[in-house]
């Protein structure tokens, strides 16, 4: 259900709501929220509520430190995980400065300005998310061990499968707070497991992603274990992955536009890459265990980097396969949608389909992703297109 300013504020009145979270991410999608009271609730929605901005990564210094958070109140959900007597509900927010500029580095407006910029000119995109993550054992203490749950395999099963149960506390947790899961199965390292979504408009989408992230975290830990969401926890095991599964509609016209989102796409990734796998664990997982390395794609394909999954009707769609868990969202769904409105635009064909085994072939032919941390950072250092997509804010955070 969407909820109306109104709405929210009979809902908290009328449901025995004690607190409200008002949630945000930093300059790297990781979530942050303060704590409101119920009785707080009309100045949050009427003047905001202000946060110190240096204390958070990439908001800025001391000097110019207040930033002010407005909720929206479309996203209101109950935490299910706490207490139905004096329930916590979250709502996500939009920040800006004391004057009620919009902050630069709000991942949300990003996302915002780029649909916008999409359905002026004639586009609908769609996004459904697949992550991965893995689920280790924890000390006395309560904290991550190097043992993973249990030693199962690709799809395997119960015995084998210890993680089923909690994936299906995850998955019924979701439910009830209005995201749609589709599938969940064991992946393919030790103790890896992966949920998918269903797809959605691309800021619903974002939130959901940065809200599962929330959920898989909390469910691990309260049945005593740590969810890993980094991109390489082993050396020799499957990294784990944040694949974008990305669909898009004209408003004018029912064409195949899948070609030249794929060309869009291909022909700005080196540039995106540093955004799509901020950490320099990143760089180890891309080419090794099914994680891409070369700029390439192909219908089905799991080699390369974007593929186009056997589905047809509404859920045809391309699998854009290199971004990690530790991407931020907002801005990689932004970017995405930047490049392929460019390739939409100009008509940009992809090369051809690489229908072999990139893992295994001789790949001498084909051009690769940035190979290390300082290389992504430096194509997106040099690309107009990220200097006309993102603020020089972002820049400076990821680059600098």
């Amino acid at each position: 259900m969407v909820y109306t300013r109104k709405e929210v504020i009979q809902y908290v009145n009328e449901e025995d709501v004690k607190f409200i979270r008002l949630a945000f991410c930093d300059a790297f999608g990781n979530q942050k929220n303060i704590s409101v009271m119920p009785s707080e609730l009309e100045r949050a929605f009427e003047s905001g509520i202000g946060i110190d901005a240096s204390a958070i990564f990439g908001f800025g210094g001391e000097v110019f430190s207040d930033l002010v958070l407005f909720p929206d109140p479309s996203t209101l959900v109950v935490l299910p995980w706490r207490p139905d007597h004096g329930r916590v509900v979250r709502m996500y927010c939009n920040i800006t400065y004391p004057n009620g500029k919009p902050f630069e580095t709000d991942g949300r407006r990003i996302l915002k300005d780029a649909v916008k910029a999409a359905y002026t000119e004639g586009y609908i995109f769609s996004f459904g998310s697949e992550l991965e993550f893995y689920l280790f054992k924890t000390d006395e203490e309560g904290e991550r061990t190097s043992v993973p749950y249990d030693k199962a395999g690709y799809m395997d099963i119960a015995p084998m499968d210890k993680g089923e149960n909690v994936r299906r506390e995850i998955c019924l947790t979701l439910e009830r707070m209005g995201i749609k899961p589709e599938s969940s199965h064991h992946e393919e390292g030790p103790g890896q497991n992966e949920i998918d979504f269903k797809f959605s408009d691309p800021l619903t989408a974002a939130d959901d992603a940065v809200t599962f992230i929330s959920v898989v975290r909390t469910i691990a830990a309260r049945s005593g274990l740590y969810a890993d969401f980094s991109p390489k926890p082993f050396a020799d095991k499957p990294g784990n992955g944040f694949h974008i599964n990305l669909s898009v509609h004209s408003l004018k016209n029912q064409s195949d536009l899948l070609p030249y989102a794929i060309g869009g796409i291909l022909n700005r990734i080196s540039d995106m890459t540093i955004f799509l796998n901020p950490h320099s664990d990143s760089y180890e997982r891309l080419g090794n265990c099914k994680a891409p390395k070369y700029i390439t794609w192909s219908p089905e394909n799991r080699s390369q980097l974007i593929r186009i999954p056997a589905a047809q009707g509404d859920y045809k769609r391309l699998e854009l396969r290199s971004p990690d868990p530790r991407t931020n969202p907002y801005i990689a769904f932004a970017l995405v949608i930047y490049a392929a409105l460019a390739g939409l635009k100009n008509k940009e064909i992809p090369p051809a389909a690489v229908n072999v085994n990139l893992l295994s072939a001789d790949s001498a032919d084909y051009q690769a992703l940035p190979g290390d941390i300082n290389a992504a950072k430096a194509a997106a250092l040099n690309s107009e297109f990220i200097k006309d997509a993102l603020p020089e804010r972002i820049m400076q955070v990821y680059c600098k």
